[in-house]
């Protein structure tokens, strides 16, 4: 199989199929290494750019919804194409990514790709987008609304819902919840001591 077979049959999986296509050609039109990765407590998706390396890489994680999965892979494109057009010394999130951003995202952001109730804060988002969608309530609560829960996950509750103290467990580890900062909210690892800053609207089982 080749690599636009390869990665075609990972967006039929992970994406509205109406978007497979428009996501596959934004890869041939700059190519990128793409990896699914495990889910991972503080980001949902990655840009790394290399200046010794010709193929940049990003990553999502594997969990997202494939609404979620979509976002984060134009979000994290446009940085390619920001840093593609203009090089080194721009802002990560300044107005350069903004524009890419919505400029990528535009054709797809219609009631073909995303469900009305997505799409209506979605497009409100996009009016001046964030270095994270995590940071728009609103919108990451309905974009949750479509995502899988087994019969282990019935329990999980939004962190920004569980009173600071309290104890959960994430991705099969044990936190304590601190002070919300912002988006994210200061957790300690029970037992290693250990501090992240986990995004707010990140799934948790109180304990």
């Amino acid at each position: 199989m080749n690599p636009t077979d390869q990665l075609r049959k990972i967006f039929e999986k992970h994406l509205p199929l109406p978007a497979v296509a428009y996501c596959l050609d934004l890869w041939q039109k700059i190519p990128f290494s793409f990896k699914v990765q495990k889910p991972r407590i503080t980001k949902l998706g990655d840009f790394r750019y290399r200046k010794d390396r010709k193929i940049q890489t990003i990553t999502i994680n594997s969990d997202l919804n494939s609404y979620q999965f979509l976002l984060t892979y134009i979000h994290e494109v446009a940085h390619l194409h920001a840093f593609e057009k203009y090089g080194f010394g721009l802002s990560p999130h300044g107005n350069e990514w903004k524009k890419e951003f919505q400029t990528l995202i535009g054709p797809v952001l219609n009631d073909d790709v995303f469900p009305r109730d997505i799409l209506i804060p979605l497009r409100h988002h996009m009016q001046n987008p964030s270095a994270s969608s995590s940071r728009d309530l609103f919108l990451m609560k309905e974009m949750s609304k479509y995502d899988l829960i087994s019969e282990s996950r019935e329990e999980e509750i939004f962190l920004s819902d569980l009173m600071p103290g309290r104890q959960f467990i994430l991705s099969g580890r044990k936190f304590q919840k601190g002070e919300t900062r912002r988006t994210r909210v200061l957790c300690e690892e029970v037992g290693s001591g250990r501090k992240y800053l986990v995004s707010r609207l990140a799934k948790v089982k109180p304990v």
